[in-house]
């Protein structure tokens, strides 16, 4: 026994660094994920294969699961599909991996789970934390990740942002983006910016990267619902006549 103690304390001590390790960093928001909303997904999609998709494979899902968030396969063909005829390909790109350690320095990784891997949280805010570096090779840094490789690919989007150091109510210095160019979804009102466009499509692209992640959570979500729904109408009489019954003598 004395033993098993001594080993759990050895675990504790182990994983306490590690702990505090993870409290490091900022803080994340909370994505607002819905993947219910079936337009919010649909603009997320149609995000991801103009601007994600011409560097980034998702090998793991199909075109034609798009078709659980409510889109057409002509429509599906006619506006998603850039990199492939065959809507039941995967969603890959012409890229090849040789090519890409060449024009980009490493190949990028494949999004199919990525935001299993990260967390929803974590991906939106890694979207809307790019700011300029003129360290970078690129000229871009990210706030989450730090020396992250890629560029911002939606700057003229966001603009630009800078990590400044300012001081909060209770007087601590803390590293803060802050918008100094706007961008097309953003804008300054008297001096404070207002990027609330900017961070909706940032959360229509997070909602849409973990649907890819699951396709099959959506419909798995409608069945168990109806079966809820439908064991709720099946038991509530039984319980109720099974109640007066019960209770029939007693009263």
């Amino acid at each position: 026994m004395k033993k098993q103690i001594r080993h759990l304390l050895a675990a504790l001590v182990l994983v306490l660094p590690l702990a505090a390790a993870a409290e490091e960093g900022p803080v994340l928001p909370k994505a607002p994920i819905d993947i219910q909303d079936t337009e919010s997904l649909q603009r997320g999609a149609q995000i991801f294969v103009n601007y994600c998709l011409s560097c980034h494979s998702a090998t793991a899902m199909r075109y034609n699961r798009l078709t659980d968030i409510g889109l057409s396969e002509d429509q599906i063909k006619k506006n998603l599909m850039f990199a492939s005829d065959k809507i039941g390909d995967t969603m890959h790109v012409a890229m090849t991996s040789q090519d890409a350690k060449t024009w980009l320095g490493n190949n990028p990784p494949d999004l199919s789970v990525e935001a299993r891997a990260r967390g929803a949280d974590w991906l939106y805010a890694y979207l809307r934390g790019f700011y300029r570096d003129d360290t970078r090779p690129t000229g871009w840094n990210n706030q989450v990740f730090d020396k992250v490789a890629m560029p911002h690919v939606l700057w003229q989007w966001q603009g630009e942002q800078q990590l400044q150091s300012v001081k909060n109510s209770e007087g601590v210095v803390e590293q803060k983006l802050v918008l100094v160019k706007p961008g097309t979804m953003t804008k300054l009102d008297n001096g404070r910016a207002n990027t609330v466009e900017f961070d909706q499509r940032m959360a229509d692209l997070t909602n849409y990267l973990v649907y890819m992640s699951e396709p099959a959570q959506v419909k798995r979500l409608q069945i168990g619902y109806g079966v809820l729904m439908f064991l709720a109408l099946l038991l509530l009489p039984l319980a109720y006549f099974l109640k007066k019954e019960f209770w029939r003598d007693v009263h």
